[in-house]
């Protein structure tokens, strides 16, 4: 079957919004006439694409389509300029990835593609363990994610590993660590989270010193630069990217107090097989990029 541009277009701003009124008021339509397109979309599948909640979500079925939309457009956008025979006019990419890859290399990988190539870049931040539900629902059409095992019809690359530390300023390690970082220790030593989906702290604790996370106390800081600086100010021990440390370690701001257990994460890029040529080549650009920063990349 053939499907009706603006009723996938209505699809597509309901979930991308989450609500029919928000919807509409891109569309410069009424929240009726959003709702009847929708709906007669569904019916012409035969499926529902759109749980109406708050906010509005996408069925299994509205996921998929709305993966092959977003992959549409971009082949489409790419392919009019090119017949036209014009310089590429900007091209929005959506991609998920991590708030530390985004904090660290993400932007200098692909800055000067993003400059020459007239990409413009629509980025969601999760945690490296979620952002591959972002690309399965129809968010992204990348994704820097912990997962090595692709989505039916995307293919995925291995970029390196983020490794990390167990960071403290110098008077923290000497407040709560001065006889050893014990287990006893750390179940009274605040640590710094990142936010409730940050498992790198947790997993250290539990794998190394058998801490389940009701055993010890925690700041949630989730920023990248304010976590750092809570480290620097001494609130807590955290897992610092040595990627972000910069100068820190070296002026004596930050210690390692355990320099024999990092923790290396493995990253992994995902995108749909079937792409428009600046997809493509930005695939190509933030892979090679990647794997000259990250642990293990090099090839």
């Amino acid at each position: 079957m053939k499907l009706d541009p603006r009723q996938c277009e209505a699809v597509r701003a309901v979930i991308d919004s989450g609500s029919f009124e928000q919807a509409a008021a891109a569309l410069h339509l009424t929240p009726s006439a959003v709702s009847q397109r929708v709906r007669a979309l569904e019916v012409a599948l035969g499926t529902p694409l759109v749980v109406r909640t708050r906010p509005c979500r996408a069925t299994p079925a509205g996921q998929r389509l709305l993966q092959y939309l977003r992959r549409v457009h971009s082949l489409e956008h790419d392919l009019q300029a090119e017949f036209a025979g014009e310089q590429a006019a900007p091209l929005s990419i959506a991609i998920a990835l991590n708030n530390d890859s985004l904090a660290s290399w993400f932007l200098p990988a692909l800055a000067p593609f993003a400059i020459e190539e007239q990409v413009l870049l629509d980025l969601t931040v999760d945690d490296q363990d979620h952002t591959y539900t972002l690309l399965e629902a129809g968010r992204a059409l990348g994704c820097i994610s912990t997962e090595p095992q692709p989505l039916r019809g995307c293919e995925v690359e291995p970029l390196g590993a983020m490794r990390y530390r167990c960071m403290a300023s110098p008077a923290f390690r000497a407040r709560w660590f001065g006889k050893g970082v014990t287990r006893a220790a750390l179940r009274q030593a605040p640590v710094i989270v990142f936010d409730r989906k940050d498992r790198l702290q947790a997993d250290f604790l539990l794998k190394h010193f058998g801490l389940p996370e009701d055993a010890w106390p925690r700041h949630t800081i989730p920023a990248s630069d304010p976590f750092m600086q809570a480290v620097v100010l001494g609130m807590g021990w955290g897992m610092v990217p040595e990627l972000q440390m910069h100068d820190l370690r070296e002026r004596g701001l930050l210690v390692d107090i355990a320099p024999s257990r990092p923790t290396d994460v493995a990253l992994y890029w995902h995108a749909w097989k079937v792409q428009s040529p600046r997809m493509e080549r930005l695939s190509r650009t933030l892979v090679a990029q990647a794997r000259k920063v990250l642990r293990g990349g090099h090839r």
